[in-house]
């Protein structure tokens, strides 16, 4: 079994995903809410929300899966950024690239998978909203276009609450200065009022 190749902006991308803070980050409903309606609308047992760092995908949302995440070597989120439309996997067991992958030989037995990679406004592809099932099959046209609209409207959340963090530092740097430009004039008007005797 050959790992996935790696971007060619690989260092680029590492840096904007670490940018978005979510890695490591603990479930929240809005993206099980996503995660859950790309299953219900793929028909699928299972949905992940996958982010792909440098050794690891993790899922910051997962519905029908147990583990948290799994090495880089054997994901297939990590061929799935390299796309930049969705990544469809018809049959695993019958390609041959993954034919040998433990999760394919053994649990969770991923026959089909759907991904649809999580690009950032500059193009980056920082992970995965993907559906699997255990028996070979494919999407319909609708369940395509669905699953592009639920990974786009998770790259605008991540896109918020990072604006949102921005936001809220640049309002602290601005008090900061607010407060230090205060204390200046006060030692300013203090020196005025009781200049040092000649």
């Amino acid at each position: 079994m050959n790992p996935p190749p790696v971007p060619a902006n690989e260092a680029r991308r590492l840096k904007v995903l670490w940018q978005y803070e979510v890695l490591d980050t603990v479930p929240e409903e809005l993206f099980d809410d996503l995660t859950e309606l790309a299953a219900a609308i793929c028909d699928a047992p299972i949905a992940l929300l996958s982010l792909v760092d440098e050794t690891r995908q993790w899922f910051k949302s997962r519905v029908g899966l147990s583990l948290t995440e799994t090495s880089r070597d054997v994901s297939f989120c990590a061929h799935a950024i390299l796309q930049p439309d969705l990544f469809i996997v018809p049959d695993a067991a019958r390609d041959e690239r993954f034919q040998k992958n433990p999760f394919v030989a053994g649990e969770p037995f991923i026959r089909f998978y759907a991904g649809a990679p999580l690009i950032t406004p500059d193009g980056h592809a920082l992970g995965t909203l993907c559906v699997i099932d255990k028996q070979p099959r494919d999407l319909t046209e609708a369940q395509r276009k669905a699953l592009r609209v639920l990974s786009r409207l998770v790259v605008t959340q991540l896109e918020l609450r990072r604006h949102g963090r921005e936001l809220a530092k640049a309002r602290e740097d601005t008090q900061f200065l607010q407060r230090e430009l205060d204390k200046a004039r006060a030692a300013l008007e203090q020196a005025r009022a009781h200049p040092p005797a000649a």
